[in-house]
This record gives structure tokens, sequence and C-alpha cells, in this order.
């Protein structure tokens, strides 16, 4: 099977839904002179032109209303944010008009419009531009919220919510873009609301989502030298969240740790563990331990972005303790 980056995979998302279907069409902040900020659409305005690869002002608001409007008029706008920090400013219109749309309507207007672009910390970049915001999006009615983790699954992922009728936030990495994956040539779609499990095991379930995937699968590893045999899940889909993959692994391992990058309070980890002590308590052989971003705002300086951030000792760590080994 080919590699290919993970830019490309969404990049040919696109591309393939745009040519299925001349209702889809890109807007954002540079996304056709510059080819994308991060190059994701790069090429896309030769082949589609100015009228479908649209570049906007910087003013999130003004061109999230324009995509909303669109959607409810019948066409199919994909959104480009060049952060997820920036969309703040657009919150209003996914709040209150996108995801309310189809219940204020009765039911007569649909808003079939996927929101997407990078999320979470990138490094260095400080406090107003390395926040993940899954669990503020997931915590919204209405909306249907995809954060993936590899090209295959955003490939998949991208396809399915063009075509969905409603609207769809979409989770990417800053510092994914460039990693390279096996992605069929032929099309494929996966379903929104499947987590997939990455790695099969028998102690322990590690669940995470986006980027941390690839501390929850290293610390897998990790543990693996040890003789430990943790099973990995990758979310991918947060809402509609896949419990039932979940807590058919814990009547497994018996055992869960949850990684995520978001801040504890309200978090989805925070979801995912009523759930399980709601519906699989009596399989649980130790408390669910989790690892999030501190309880702060991230800082510039280096040490202080290392210890923000979830990593693999401490996850090796939290495995350790569900598994009462000694220190």
């Amino acid at each position: 099977m080919r590699t290919i980056p993970f830019r490309q995979a969404l990049r040919e998302a696109m591309e393939e839904e745009m040519r299925r279907d001349e209702r889809v069409f890109l807007m954002g902040e540079e996304v056709a002179q510059y080819n994308g900020a991060y190059k994701v659409s790069q090429g896309m305005l030769e082949e589609f032109g100015d009228r479908r690869i649209i570049d906007t002002p910087i003013a999130e608001l003004g061109f999230a209303a324009i995509g909303v409007g669109a959607a409810t008029n019948g066409a199919r706008p994909v959104v480009e944010f060049m952060t997820w920090n920036f969309a703040v400013l657009a919150l209003d219109q996914i709040l209150n008009h996108a995801a309310k749309m189809l219940s204020m309507s009765a039911g007569q207007f649909t808003c079939p419009i996927v929101f997407r672009g990078p999320n979470g910390s990138a490094g260095q970049l400080g406090a107003q531009h390395s926040q993940a915001f899954e669990s503020w999006y997931a915590n919204i009615p209405g909306l249907k919220v995809i954060s993936v983790s590899n090209p295959y699954d955003a490939k998949g992922l991208l396809k399915a919510a063009i075509r969905d009728e409603n609207p769809v936030v979409f989770m990417e990495s800053e510092v994914m873009y460039g990693d390279v994956g096996e992605v069929p040539e032929e099309e494929y779609i996966i379903p929104i609301g499947k987590a997939d499990i990455k790695r099969e095991g028998t102690d322990v379930t590690i669940v995470s989502f986006n980027k941390m995937m690839k501390v929850a699968l290293a610390a897998a590893d990790e543990l693996s030298k040890e003789g430990i045999s943790a099973e990995v899940i990758d979310l991918r889909t947060i809402r509609p969240l896949d419990a039932e993959t979940i807590i058919n692994s814990v009547k497994k391992t018996n055992r869960l740790v949850i990684v995520e990058e978001q801040w504890p309070f309200a978090s989805v980890s925070s979801e995912i563990s009523y759930r399980v002590q709601k519906d699989a308590f009596d399989y649980l052989d130790a408390p669910i331990r989790r690892i999030c971003s501190a309880d702060a705002n991230m800082h510039y300086a280096p040490n202080l972005v290392a210890a923000y951030l979830p990593d693999v000792p401490r996850t090796v760590k939290l495995v350790k303790d569900v598994l009462y080994m000694k220190k």
C-alpha cells in the first residue's frame, strides 16, 4: 500500500468529494493563493477555481457565518480555521446557528458543514495558541466531533464528515501534517462514531485520540518490554462517543487509563470515566486513571511545555499504578 503525508490525505478527501459533488467548496484564510497555511489545499485552486476554493479575510466569525448560510441553502462548505484557537471568535455561529439549525427549524433546515483545522499544542506557541477544544465542542448538542491521529483515519473520516447532513467539527494537529501513513488509492469511508482498537492487549486498556495516540502507543511499547500487554483504543470520534468499544475492552482487561490533551476539568476523560463506572463498574479491578494537560495555561518555555503535556513516562507510571506494581 502507498504511504502519503497527513496533509495529502486530507487534501485527497476534499478533492474527491469536490469532484463527486459540485456543492462542496472550501473556504478559509490562505486556502487558495497560498495553498493553505499548512499546504493542505495545495493545488486545489488550480483545479477547482476561485468560486470553490475561496480565500477569506481574517474574520473567523464572518466567514463561519457565510458557511452556515451556504449550508442551510443547499451547499456543503468545508470551513478551514488556521487554528481552533482562532475559531473561538466563530463560536457563536458554530454553537448558536450551525448546531441548533435542525432543532430550531423543526427539521426544516439541515446544516451540512465541516469546520476543520489544527487543534492543541504545537510546541512553543504560548497560552493563546496551544489549547485543545474537543471537550468544548463535544458538549454541544447538534454537533459531531472528530479528532484524528493518522492519515488513513483522516481521509476516511473527512469524507464521511463532508457527506454528513449535520455540522461536523474536525480536529487535526499542526505537528502531524507531515506524518506519513498507509492510505489506499481506492475510495473508502470510515463511519463516524466508531472507535478503533489500534493495538490489542489483555492487562490494561489505554484510551486516547489525536496526537496523544503517539504517547499511548509509545507507552504500550515500553510496557511490553516488561511483559505488560496494553490494549490501545483510538476514539477517532469524540461525539458520538463509542462507549461500547471502551466498555468491552475494560471487561477484558479490567483496568483503564485515559490519555488526552485537554484540561482535566469536564474533559473527554471525565465523560469516559462516568460511562465506564456506570456500565462496567463490576469489571474494574482498579480505579480509572487519566493523564491530561496541566490545569493551567500553556507557557512558552520548553521545560514548561514539556511539563504541561502528557508524556510516555507518566503514562507508563499510571498503568503500573492501576496494575498495583511496586515502584
